[in-house]
């Protein structure tokens, strides 16, 4: 049987089989502290950002630096692991780090284990990488970093919902080490990521919106009866709407507006997806639903997956928009959010899985209130499910707050 259900509510539901596929961590201390005193560099050459965080939440942090620690953190782009990265080397820390496992191959998978990252396969249960959560918990001065959206989201201002999971591993290992100590110290940490660009971006946005014209064969107007950028964008939009619509045979329903189109084409997408596996539909979001998907795909295909596989590239298409409604832009036309939209839309037109920024960026972290575990063991014992829940949703508002601040 594929999955099977774990006796322990505090762990995730679903765990997948015993296998070969996890990569542990193997932090090596002091080839860390090399590469963490040049990782500001790395951080500006190579990914052309700098890193912002105020002194006063960089000494938040240090007061705790004795404790057991979680990092909870959004992941609004690929490039967010580095930014954490440079963050722990900002606050003088060695940090674990959750890795999804397909990022572990080759020279750049050993270099990832050095650093302090081990893998998890998303959307089967990972008894291996769960295992070694808890046990890295239960370890003085543990310092973990989870991402808890479960993947990018690729929406700079908006965070989407937290797995569970996040909070459940912590306060399972709080509620064994406050048998033998009540006093026991166990910080959940809400950190809130957002970029900016510290140009004008005018330029390069006329720039995106005509090549994404020029390759769907839109023709806009000459300069003096010219749209506006945002009218632009809706015009890209509605034309690869009206595509993918039409490649997965769904006619067009007038009554509907654009959010509800593009719920109907995912539910629509991740039901095909499912049928060609022959997955029974569970319920759970459609972001957990296409990690099951790419989980499996790639068990049968260990090494890697090709790019040009049908199934999995429409599994990250679904990736692509899953976050992604009308009013986005329109709520707030900045220039990320812009970007954010227009990016995703290269992704779709060129079938490119990861776009590069657009442009220099500063990488701005707020650091929430540390949440201290020991002071939620009687109501965790009193009722598992809804600490959790209450818990999980706390930590969302305080990273959402933060963004928005």
């Amino acid at each position: 049987m594929l999955l099977e259900r774990f006796s322990d509510p505090l762990t995730i539901e679903y765990m997948a089989p015993e296998t070969n596929l996890f990569f542990p961590p193997k932090q090596q201390p002091l080839l860390i502290r090399l590469v963490q005193s040049v990782s500001y560099l790395v951080l500006q050459r190579l990914y052309r950002c700098d890193l912002v965080v105020s002194d006063d939440d960089i000494a938040q942090l240090r007061a705790i630096d004795s404790s057991r620690v979680v990092y909870v953190c959004n992941h609004p782009t690929m490039e967010d692991g580095m930014a954490l990265f440079s963050l722990a080397a900002r606050v003088g820390q060695l940090w674990h780090y959750i890795v999804a496992r397909e990022s572990f191959k080759g020279l750049q998978g050993k270099f990832l284990q050095w650093m302090g990252c081990y893998s998890i396969r998303r959307g089967l249960g990972d008894r291996a990488s769960i295992a070694q959560t808890l046990s890295l918990l239960k370890e003085p001065q543990a310092r973990v970093v989870i991402f808890p959206e479960g993947g990018c989201s690729y929406q700079n201002d908006t965070v989407m919902p937290f797995r569970s999971g996040a909070i459940q591993m912590p306060l399972q290992v709080m509620a064994q080490l406050a048998k033998q100590d009540p006093d026991t110290d166990l910080y959940v940490v809400p950190i809130s990521l957002k970029y900016r660009y510290i140009e004008p971006m005018t330029a390069v946005i006329e720039q995106t919106l005509q090549g994404l014209e020029q390759e769907l064969g839109i023709v806009v107007a000459d300069m003096a009866d010219a749209k506006t950028f945002y009218q632009r964008l809706l015009a890209i939009a509605s034309l690869v709407l009206n595509r993918i619509e039409s490649e997965f045979s769904l006619s067009s329903h007038p009554e509907q507006d654009w959010n509800q189109r593009i719920d109907r084409l995912r539910n629509h997408v991740i039901d095909q997806c499912e049928q060609q596996l022959d997955l029974q539909p569970n319920g759970a979001p459609i972001r957990e639903r296409v990690y099951k998907i790419q989980a499996l795909l790639e068990a049968e295909e260990p090494k890697t997956i090709a790019e040009d596989d049908a199934l999995y590239w429409t599994t990250v298409r679904l990736l692509n928009f899953d976050a992604i409604y009308d009013g986005y832009v329109a709520a707030d036309p900045t220039p990320e959010r812009f970007l954010d939209t227009l990016m995703r839309l290269e992704r779709e037109v060129y079938q490119i899985e990861h776009i590069q920024p657009k442009a220099y960026r500063q990488a701005i972290f707020r650091i929430g209130q540390p949440i201290n575990l020991k002071h939620y063991v009687a109501d965790l014992r009193r009722d598992k499910a809804g600490t959790v829940a209450r818990l999980t949703k706390q930590l969302r508002q305080a990273v959402q707050d933060n963004l928005a601040s």
